[in-house]
């Protein structure tokens, strides 16, 4: 547990963020060793079908993870407070909203998730492969959607270390089942996600027993499961704000894998392991804006306005200095690496696969004060503005497809994000601008208000 209303941003910041780029360094070593894995031990077309299913179910994952960060917020915000009756109410409301989540989520995923991809046009090729490992992963959403809870209201009390550990190890069991499963007892693609569905679960109900063991004072008693409707509303919107969020880019990055279907399987293998490298190294700017939305909802509740000012210039200073190392590197191991994933010195996968990296680096200067930026917004509690930033994505990605691709090919595909970065970036310092005075004004009124009911009577 940390309290990051006290000591130094630059050290808050970096000390929280370190362990979440750990877990997310995990959990893409193991996509990478999934998809190695599977190019391995059975074909390209398999190797597609993990990785254009993968929008799918990080759309799924997405929506779960968007929700239980939303509720980490209001639980920050109370620990930030030192409201421990609403922190317990919020956790309560939490555990229900996901339950529900699950069951929605899990039911139209396995009605639609054929016509989806009809609709992507995917080749008939890697079909049959796309759907039997996709249709396992949604029998398994539940575990993902609870881990992600649990792991977001530990963070939200500022414990970024113990997810790592309980990621590490579902990362491990999963490399050495995917090996068990799909290179020992040959149980093809559907061996990949039973390693992956098994792997979840043991590492969801480690955490569950975690925090029941570890942080009882959370645990709603009673009367806080009564009570809980007055948090409902709050949760409800402030998590669905986060879930859309990133719902609606995740939607994208579907409309755009129409696209990229339509170029052939050789692309579609060539884009599995561009995005490979890209989810890798995104990861070391990505996670600070994770830990922006813990420390400015937490200095919000305290209403310490000024700490978060200073925080997101820390962050911005931050994440400025890795996207210039990340160029350097990118450009170094792209090519070998891509090589590497994709089991194979085919040039039109290798070419596309590192043309795509490196545009996509180049712009990273733009993506890391997005990411630091919209978590901002989120944690002042400002629920639809961020959202404008992600509809902006998903409006990039549709005309790309109608236009751009068509036009320019994989060139196309490659310079979409970037471009839609660079807008969202714009958008979000500009809202940023708009709403920060705004807050500050609002919580100095609130503080000289509660001054004047505390005054002593003369």
């Amino acid at each position: 547990m940390k309290d990051m209303t006290k000591g130094s941003p630059a050290r808050l910041i970096i000390s929280f963020t370190i362990p979440l780029i750990c877990g997310y360094l995990f959990q893409q070593l193991y996509n990478i060793g999934d998809g190695k894995i599977v190019s391995m031990y059975l074909d390209q077309y398999a190797f597609a079908a993990v990785g254009m299913t993968a929008v799918i179910s990080n759309t799924l994952i997405s929506l779960t993870n968007g929700f239980t960060q939303g509720f980490g917020i209001l639980v920050s915000n109370s620990f930030g407070a030192r409201e421990m009756p609403r922190l317990r109410r919020c956790v309560a409301g939490s555990i229900i909203l996901t339950i529900f989540l699950i069951i929605v989520l899990t039911t139209v995923a396995f009605v639609f998730i054929h016509p989806i991809l009809k609709l992507l046009n995917t080749p008939d090729e890697v079909m049959e492969y796309a759907l039997k490992y996709i249709r396992i992963i949604i029998g398994g959403i539940g575990f993902a959607a609870v881990y992600n809870l649990c792991a977001n209201i530990l963070r939200a009390l500022g414990d970024s270390r113990t997810p790592l550990y309980f990621l590490i190890l579902s990362v491990l069991l999963n490399l050495g089942t995917d090996i068990l499963f799909v290179g020992i007892l040959n149980l093809g693609i559907a061996g990949a996600a039973y390693a992956t569905i098994l792997s979840q679960m043991i590492c969801c109900i480690l955490c569950i027993i975690y925090i029941l063991t570890k942080y009882r004072y959370i645990l709603p008693h009673h009367e806080d499961w009564a009570e809980m409707k007055c948090e409902l509303s709050n949760l409800f919107t402030t998590g669905l704000s986060m879930g859309l969020m990133g719902c609606i880019v995740n939607i994208g990055t579907i409309i755009l894998q129409f696209g990229i279907n339509n170029l052939g399987s050789d692309i579609m293998a060539a884009h599995v392991a561009g995005r490979r490298i890209f989810d890798l190294t995104c990861i070391l700017i990505f996670t600070f804006g994770i830990t922006m939305t813990t420390y400015v909802s937490q200095n919000t509740g305290a209403g310490r306005l000024d700490r978060v000012r200073l925080g997101v210039r820390t962050a911005n200073i931050i994440v400025t200095v890795i996207s210039a190392a990340l160029l350097l590197i990118t450009f170094i191991i792209s090519r070998p690496v891509i090589s590497w994933l994709a089991s194979t010195d085919n040039k039109t996968i290798v070419d596309n696969g590192v043309m795509y990296c490196r545009l996509g680096v180049c712009f990273y200067f733009t993506l890391g004060p997005l990411f630091v930026l919209r978590c901002t917004l989120q944690g002042l509690g400002h629920k639809i503005a961020p959202l404008f930033s992600s509809i902006l994505e998903l409006v990039t990605k549709i005309l790309s497809v109608l236009f751009l691709v068509p036009t320019l090919g994989y060139l196309g595909v490659a310079l979409t994000e970037p471009i839609s970065w660079v807008f969202m970036t714009i958008s979000l310092i500009a809202l940023y601008l708009y709403y920060i005075p705004k807050d500050e004004q609002l919580y100095s009124k609130a503080q000289t208000d509660k001054d004047k009911e505390t005054a002593p009577v003369r």
